[in-house]
C-alpha cells in the first residue's frame, strides 16, 4: 500500500500473529494466498496488510505470455466457486524478478513456476530450470506447477518419467547454489485433485526419490460434479479449472491420503475448497501444515483471512 498509515491500520485490523516454522521458514501465520491471484508480484505489500501469513506468486513462465482468450474467469455464485482458464498469463520471469527485488521484508513469498504454452513437453524441463535459476535470489520457496488444466498437455508432465526429470534437474541446481554459498530453499510440487490413488502413490514415490521437500494439494479440478448451478449454464462456460467450495471434500481426501500413505513424512500445504473456519481446520487435521486460499478470499473478502488464521490459532491453543 502506497500510504503507510493505511497499511498500518489494515495490518492492525487484519493481522493474526501465529508464528509457525515450516521447512526451515518462519511464517507469520498459517494462512497463505494460493498462486494465481498475484501472478506478477504486484500487490505483495497490500496482501500482507490484509493478513496473509505468506503469498505465492505466479505461475511464472520464462517468457511473458498473454494467456487464453477472454472471457476466461467465471463465477458460479450459487456454489461459491470459480471456473478459470487463465493460461499462465504473466509478465515473464525477468520482469517479475525485477519487481521482487523491491519486495516487502517480513513476509514469506513463494514462487510458483511453469512452462510457456509454446514450449513442447519434451523441452519443459528447461523452462522450469530457467524460472528456478532466475527467481532463486528473490523468493523463499518454490512450487512446481505441472497440474494446471489450462495449458495444453501440461498435466502429462505429472507422469513419473517427465516429472522426475524436472524435479531432479531442480534439485541439482539447488545443490549447486548451496555449494556456492546460497541458502537452501524448499521445493514443493503442486498436484491435481483429479489423480487416482495409484497416481498419488507414484507422486509419493517421486517425492521420496527426488528429494524435494513437500506437496501442495491441490490445484483446480476439471470435474463438474456436485454443483448447484444448472448443468447447461456450467456447460456454456466451457473448459477450465473449477475451484471453490465444491472442491473441499476431494482436496481433503488427497491431503489425508498423502499423509496416511507417507506416514506423515511428506510436508503438505493444503488448498482447495477452504471457505470457512471449519474447512480450514479440516485440512490441518487431515495432515496439512499450512493452508492456502483463493476462491474463498474472492467471496469472503479481507475478514475471511483473519477468521481462518484466528481459528487455527485458537484450535492450537486447545
Amino acid at each position: 500500500m502506497k500510504i503507510p498509515l493505511v497499511r498500518t491500520i489494515c495490518m492492525n485490523i487484519f493481522s493474526v500473529n501465529d508464528t509457525y516454522e515450516f521447512l526451515g521458514l518462519t511464517f507469520k501465520n498459517r494462512v497463505g494466498l494460493a498462486a494465481g491471484l498475484d501472478k506478477n508480484a504486484e500487490y505483495l505489500s497490500e496482501l500482507e496488510a490484509l493478513g496473509f501469513g505468506f503469498i505465492e506468486i505466479g505461475t511464472v513462465t520464462p517468457k511473458p505470455q498473454a494467456g487464453n482468450d477472454l472471457p476466461r474467469l467465471f463465477r458460479l455464485k450459487q456454489d461459491e466457486c470459480l471456473i478459470n482458464r487463465m493460461g499462465f498469463n504473466n509478465d515473464g520471469v525477468e520482469v517479475v524478478v525485477q519487481r521482487l527485488k523491491n519486495r516487502p521484508t517480513g513476509i514469506i513469498v513463494g514462487g510458483n513456476i511453469g512452462k510457456n504454452k509454446v514450449t513442447p513437453n519434451e523441452l519443459a524441463v528447461e523452462d522450469y530450470a530457467i524460472c528456478f535459476d532466475k527467481l532463486y535470489p528473490v523468493v523463499d520457496y518454490f512450487v512446481v506447477n505441472v497440474s494446471s488444466p489450462n495449458t495444453p498437455n501440461l498435466r502429462e508432465l505429472q507422469d513419473k518419467k517427465p516429472l522426475l526429470e524436472i524435479l531432479n534437474r531442480l534439485i541439482v541446481q539447488r545443490k549447486n547454489k548451496v555449494n556456492a554459498g546460497e541458502i537452501q530453499k524448499p521445493i514443493l510440487l503442486k498436484i491435481a485433485p483429479d489423480l487416482t490413488d495409484s497416481q498419488i502413490d507414484d507422486v509419493i514415490e517421486i517425492v521420496q526419490e527426488s528429494g524435494i521437500d513437500g506437496l501442495v494439494a491441490t490445484n483446480t479440478t476439471i470435474a463438474r460434479t456436485g454443483l448447484i448451478t444448472p448443468a447447461d449454464e456450467v456447460a456454456s462456460i466451457g473448459s477450465g479449472g473449477l475451484s471453490g467450495k465444491v472442491l473441499q471434500s476431494r482436496a481433503t481426501e488427497v491431503v489425508t491420503y498423502i499423509a496416511q500413505k507417507s506416514k506423515g513424512s511428506i510436508p503438505i500445504i493444503g488448498v482447495g475448497g477452504i471457505h470457512n473456519e471449519a474447512s480450514a481446520l479440516e485440512k490441518i487435521n487431515a495432515g496439512a501444515s499450512l493452508v492456502q486460499v483463493y476462491t474463498g478470499f474472492v467471496y469472503g473478502g479481507p475478514p475471511f483471512i483473519k477468521k481462518i488464521a484466528k481459528s487455527i490459532l485458537m484450535n492450537k491453543a486447545k
